[in-house]
């Protein structure tokens, strides 16, 4: 090799700080960038749509010529104008800080000097289950397994729509939750009672994928670069989804046709019409499931960190949200009001309410519920003090007998007639 060639391999240090491709277009840039720092698809979309408000909210400026007026103008226009909550006002202003220090490369002073909005402690909706059960029963056909196995295992709405057939563990009754909220994993239970509907829709999506394999169109999608190392693990039946989708879609990413699972819009819309049919009045989604599932098993005496392992939280402060839901309703603090009613239709009647007006309307009822009038009679109830009081002044003003006075009658005779009262002393003058 000639010595003046030069060496073709790049360092190890520029391959750390080579910087991938730039899109000619700025919401192309925003793509390849989340796709090279591995956020989720969901981060992709949200981001992508609040930039793009933002250029259009200042007549479509390019970002790099604006600085914080602009950004704070259009934050203060969010709130003010479009009243969205503190969470939406936060995931704008993360997309806005993303743009300018990982897309644009700016590392300004003021991005970190821009106030953020303060998430307020909101107790989640949680179902009883009389409640659920009459959720369930509202149901179709098609989505009565997937309420129930999101309420049974606890798992998010996606996590559901997005299980394969490799994940379902009939044997050890578990499922395993892959890519989870935070790209996480985790084991839940099956329960029992979903092993033979669980059984029946993988045989249905057997016959669907059996369909995609005889026409050619078989495969689904695959977590990073699986398809690339094993390139017929899309189409095996061991990758398929429990719950596909009842048509061949068009992939955004790959612009490939394959099998999606089933969407999350579907069952949401069919939890609403099940939930307007239960006449249920609480503000319920398919995440209450969720909820009322953590809370159930709080309240069946289950530990707090079991429950956050099978919620897959990070922090078990985050699972401390549902102890403030079980200090409502009946099992928690007993109200005043109930114990002064109990304690009211316990007593008994005093002897002044038995007279002979006992055919009164208000008969048997007790003296708080009577009407009063200028004309009811209401005793005087002496406290106990004040009589004790009033027995000690009657006995220092009775005297004591002498005892040189002579009985009324000998104590060895008795009288033949009865008794008369002895007559009263004269009582002494008050000085």
């Amino acid at each position: 090799m000639p010595q003046d060639m030069p060496h073709l391999a790049p360092s190890p240090t520029s391959l750390q700080q080579a910087d991938p491709p730039q899109a000619p277009r700025l919401l192309d840039q925003v793509r390849e960038r989340i796709r090279y720092l591995h956020y989720s698809i969901r981060t992709e979309a949200a981001y992508v749509q609040w930039i793009r408000s933002f250029v259009r909210f200042h007549g479509l400026r390019h970002p790099a010529e604006m600085g914080a007026p602009e950004v704070e103008a259009f934050l203060s226009w969010l709130a003010s104008e479009r009243h969205v909550a503190v969470a939406t006002h936060k995931q704008a202003l993360s997309a806005l800080i993303f743009l300018y220090q990982k897309v644009l490369g700016l590392d300004l002073p003021w991005l970190n000097e821009i106030g953020r909005p303060q998430a307020k402690v909101r107790l989640p909706v949680v179902l009883t289950v009389e409640e659920i059960t009459r959720l369930f029963g509202m149901f179709e056909a098609e989505h009565h397994l997937m309420a129930q196995l999101l309420y049974g295992t606890g798992m998010r709405i996606l996590e559901g729509a997005r299980l394969r057939v490799k994940d379902v563990d009939f044997e050890h009754r578990a499922l395993i939750v892959r890519e989870g909220k935070g790209a996480k994993d985790r084991v839940v239970m099956l329960p029992a009672s979903l092993i033979g509907p669980l059984r029946a829709q993988i045989a249905h999506a057997r016959s669907v994928w059996e369909h995609d394999a005889r026409s050619g169109q078989g495969g689904v999608h695959m977590p990073v670069a699986l398809d690339r190392k094993y390139p017929r693990a899309g189409s095996s039946w061991s990758w398929f989804w429990v719950f596909p989708h009842p048509a061949i879609l068009l992939d955004q990413r790959t612009g490939l046709r394959r099998r999606h699972h089933a969407m999350e819009q579907t069952f949401q819309r069919a939890f609403k019409r099940a939930l307007v049919r239960a006449e249920l009045a609480k503000p319920a989604t398919p995440h209450t499931l969720r909820h009322s599932f953590a809370t159930h098993l709080l309240q069946s005496g289950y530990d707090i960190r079991t429950v956050q392992e099978l919620l897959g939280h990070s922090d078990v402060s985050t699972t401390m949200i549902y102890t403030h839901v079980l200090k409502l309703g009946g099992g928690a603090v007993r109200s005043p009001l109930d114990a002064l009613q109990s304690n009211s239709m316990a007593v008994a009647a005093p002897p002044w309410a038995t007279r002979a007006d006992a055919a009164s309307p208000h008969a048997g009822t007790s003296m708080f519920a009577q009407p009063m009038t200028t004309h009811s009679r209401v005793p005087e109830l002496i406290p106990e003090r004040t009589s004790e009081r009033f027995a000690e002044q009657t006995l220092a003003r009775t005297p004591a007998r002498r005892a040189d006075h002579p009985p009324d009658h000998p104590p060895d005779h008795p009288p033949d007639h009865p008794r008369e009262s002895a007559p009263c002393s004269p009582r002494r003058p008050r000085h």
